[in-house]
C-alpha cells in the first residue's frame, strides 16, 4: 500500500464526518442520491458523542428531537462507520414497527453499495435481512419493539433503539438488551425518539438522564435547525402575539413561523389542539416536548419559557429554598431567589443529612441569605435540627408542607400555597428563572385540582410518581422562597411581626405532630 492510499485511509477512519462526505450517500426528503453533508441537528449529536466517548471511553445517549431531523441518519451512518473500520463488531438496530426496522436497514444497505472499493469491506452475507461482514468477524443484527426476548441472546457493541417512546414491552427490551451490550470502550447505546407523552420507559429514562442519575447524557435538538422548516412570507404576513412571543425567545425568522403555523393548522384536526400537538411533535425545548395535550398542569409551560429567558435584577432580601431528598432517587435541590430573579440552581444525588447540611451552612456563611426556607419532610427534619446547633436558628425557617396555609381559604395547605404564590410570580412578569431544561419540567409537572371548597390543592409527589413523573425536586428548591409573604421578609408592614409569628407557631405545630422528631423551642 502506498504511502498516499495509508494516510487517506487513516484520515477516512479517523474522521468521521470526512468519511460521511466522501463515502456515504443519502437519499434526500426529494429523491435524490447525494453525499452525506452533516446538517446542524446531526453536526451538533455528534459533538456530543464524541465528547461523551472521549471522556468516558464509551457512549449512552439519549436524543429527544422532532421529526425528521435526520437523527437516525446519523446514527446509522456512525455505526457503519464503525462496523465496516473494527473487527469483531454486532450492530444492532431496534425499531417501533417493521416498517421502520426496514428502512433503517435499506439506509445501511445504501451506505454499502455506494461506498467506495478502496473501503468497502467484503460482505460475506448480503440479503435483505443480514448484512455480514466475513473478514472482519463484524456485520448488522435487526429487531421490532413487541417480541419480549428480542435481543437477549446477542452479544452487541453498538445499539441503535430508534423511536423508542413508542416500543411496546420497552422495560423488557432495556433489561434484555442492556446487559448484552458489555461495560467495555468503544461500546455504544444511543436511543432517540420523539415524545410520547410522560411516564413511558423513554421519558423516565430521559428523566434520570438530566438529573444525572444514569450514564446516558440527554441531548435535546429543537426543530427550528431545520433549515428546510420554512416556508415563504408574503408582505402582508404578520405574527400573532403567541408568535411574536416565540420569535423573540426562540430568535426564529417570519419564515419559520409560517412554517410553523402551517403544521399547527395540518395538525390541529378532529378535536387536536394544533398547538400542543406541534409541541410534543417538533419541540422547542426538551420539557415542552413531554408536556401532554390535557391542559391540568399547573403551571403553563410557556411561562417557564418566557422567565428562562428573561434578565432581570435582583432586589430585596436575599432567600434560599432547600429541599433535601427524601429518597434514593430523590434529588437535594438548591436554589437562591431576590425579588423577581430565581438563579444559581443546584441539585445532588444520593446526599445524607450531614452532607445536605454541610452544604447550606457553607452557602449561608458566603451568601448570607435574609432567609432558609427548608422542607423538613424525611430528610429535611434532621437538616433543620443541625443547622439550628450551628447557629442558624435566626436565619433558618422549618416548612412543613401539609401544613396549614397562611390562606386557609384559598389553599389547601401550605404546599398549594407555595405553589400558587410561586404562579401568580411567574405570571407577573417580569422574572427570571435559570435556564435549566430539568427546572422546566419540575414546574411543569405537577397537576392540580380543587376541593369542595374551591381551594387549590397541586398533585402529590406519590401521585406524580404513580404516573412516571419524577419528584418536582427543582421546582420545590423555588417554591419553598415563597414560603414566607414579601412583606415580612422586608420588614414594611405594621403587621411583619403577627404574620411571622403566627407562620412559625403553625409550623411549629404541624411538624412537631408530623414528625415527631424534632420540635422548635
Amino acid at each position: 500500500m502506498e504511502d498516499r492510499e495509508r494516510k487517506l485511509r487513516l484520515k477516512l477512519k479517523n474522521d468521521f464526518k470526512h468519511y460521511a462526505l466522501k463515502c456515504l450517500k443519502i437519499r434526500t426528503k426529494g429523491g435524490s442520491v447525494e453525499p452525506f453533508v452533516l446538517n446542524k441537528a446531526q453536526d451538533y449529536i455528534h459533538q456530543k458523542l464524541e465528547e461523551q466517548k472521549l471522556e468516558t471511553g464509551s457512549v449512552r445517549a439519549l436524543i429527544l428531537k422532532g421529526r425528521q431531523q435526520g437523527c437516525s441518519t446519523l446514527i446509522g451512518a456512525r455505526f457503519y462507520h464503525l462496523t465496516t473500520h473494527s473487527s469483531g463488531i454486532r450492530s444492532f438496530i431496534l425499531t417501533h414497527e417493521l416498517n421502520a426496522t426496514q428502512n433503517l436497514y435499506d439506509m445501511v444497505k445504501r451506505y454499502y453499495e455506494y461506498t467506495p472499493e478502496m473501503v468497502k469491506p467484503e460482505a460475506s452475507t448480503y440479503n435483505s435481512k443480514e448484512l455480514e461482514f466475513g473478514n472482519l468477524d463484524s456485520g448488522y443484527k435487526l429487531g421490532t419493539a413487541g417480541t419480549k426476548t428480542v435481543g437477549r441472546s446477542a452479544t452487541i457493541q453498538l445499539f441503535h433503539g430508534s423511536e423508542c417512546g413508542f416500543w411496546e414491552n420497552a422495560a423488557q427490551h432495556a433489561t434484555g438488551i442492556f446487559q448484552a451490550i458489555p461495560e467495555l470502550p468503544g461500546t455504544e447505546i444511543i436511543l432517540e425518539s420523539t415524545a410520547n407523552g410522560v411516564g413511558n420507559f423513554f421519558h423516565q429514562m430521559w428523566q434520570q438522564a438530566e438529573a444525572g442519575q444514569s450514564d446516558f447524557q440527554a441531548i435535546f435538538v429543537p426543530w427550528f435547525w431545520q433549515e428546510e422548516y420554512s416556508r415563504k412570507v408574503d408582505l402582508e404576513f404578520r405574527l400573532t402575539e403567541e408568535e411574536l412571543e416565540l420569535a423573540n425567545t426562540y430568535m426564529l425568522k417570519p419564515e419559520q413561523i409560517a412554517w410553523r403555523r402551517a403544521k399547527v393548522i395540518q395538525l390541529g384536526i378532529e378535536g387536536v389542539d394544533g398547538r400542543k400537538a406541534f409541541n410534543q411533535e417538533y419541540p422547542n425545548c426538551a420539557a415542552e416536548a413531554f408536556i401532554l395535550t390535557g391542559d391540568d398542569n399547573y403551571i403553563d409551560s410557556e411561562l417557564v419559557v418566557k422567565a428562562q429567558h428573561e434578565n432581570v435584577e435582583g432586589y430585596g432580601p436575599l432567600v434560599m429554598g432547600v429541599d433535601p431528598a427524601r429518597f434514593g432517587e430523590d434529588r437535594t435541590s438548591i436554589m437562591f431567589r431576590q425579588g423577581r430573579r430565581a438563579f444559581d440552581l443546584s441539585s445532588y444525588v444520593k446526599k445524607d443529612t450531614m452532607e445536605v447540611t454541610g452544604l447550606v451552612h457553607t452557602l449561608i456563611e458566603e451568601r448570607k441569605p435574609a432567609k432558609v426556607f427548608v422542607d423538613v419532610g424525611g430528610l429535611g427534619a434532621g437538616v433543620v435540627d443541625r443547622l439550628y446547633e450551628l447557629g442558624h436558628r435566626d436565619v433558618v425557617v422549618a416548612v412543613n408542607a401539609g401544613s396549614s396555609p397562611l390562606n386557609g381559604k384559598k389553599y389547601l395547605n401550605k404546599r398549594a400555597e407555595m405553589w400558587g404564590e410561586m404562579r401568580e410570580w411567574l405570571a407577573d412578569e417580569p422574572c427570571q428563572l435559570p435556564e435549566s431544561n430539568s427546572l422546566h419540567a419540575d414546574l411543569c409537572g405537577p397537576k392540580y385540582t380543587f376541593d369542595s371548597n374551591s381551594r387549590l390543592q397541586i398533585e402529590s409527589k406519590e401521585k406524580m410518581k404513580k404516573r412516571g413523573i419524577r419528584s418536582p425536586d427543582n421546582a420545590d428548591s423555588l417554591c419553598l422562597t415563597f414560603a414566607m409573604p414579601a412583606i415580612a421578609l422586608e420588614g414594611r408592614h405594621d403587621k411583619t411581626d403577627e404574620i411571622v409569628a403566627k407562620m412559625a407557631a403553625k409550623m411549629r405545630l404541624n411538624t412537631a405532630a408530623k414528625q415527631g422528631i424534632w420540635r422548635r423551642e
